[in-house]
């Protein structure tokens, strides 16, 4: 059994918000040792059980995560380092043309910005290029 938390990665937050509150919460329900909790936010060292973060693509552009629906089987082999979904890639084409994007509270502003440059989080969740990309050093250390 799992529970799955998405739109909480660098866009979807936006920002990538602590899970320690909805893990805690589980094993209060006392399930926390029976149920993985899969997610595009964020984990703490405090987490306990069996707990997937950084998932990506996150559901906030489309990744699977967004597309996942109740009853749907996730396979999870943590040996492996793998998380699939038994569906086939008709399905899930078919669910990504009726999939639109969720709105957030931020309209403007610095979050707003953040959202829109922030990249996913198996790319590190920067809002910059990267290092290979920058043509200025600022400071030579």
């Amino acid at each position: 059994m799992a529970a799955l938390i998405r739109y909480e990665g660098p866009k979807g937050g936006p920002g990538m918000r602590e899970m320690l509150s909805t893990t805690a919460a589980l094993y209060g329900q006392g399930v926390g040792d029976k149920m993985a909790l899969i997610t595009d936010g964020r984990f703490s060292g405090a987490t306990r059980g069996f707990c997937i973060g950084h998932v990506g693509p996150e559901a906030a552009v489309g990744g699977a995560i967004g597309l996942i629906r109740d009853g749907d089987i996730i396979d999870i082999d943590a040996e492996a380092g793998t998380l699939s979904v038994r569906l086939s890639d008709a399905e899930l084409a078919e669910r990504r043309k009726a999939w639109t994007p969720r709105g957030h509270d931020y309209n403007s502003g610095a979050i707003l910005k953040y959202a829109q440059l922030v990249s996913s989080a198996e790319k590190g969740a920067v809002t910059h290029p990267g290092g290979k990309a920058e043509t200025h050093c600022y400071a030579d250390i």
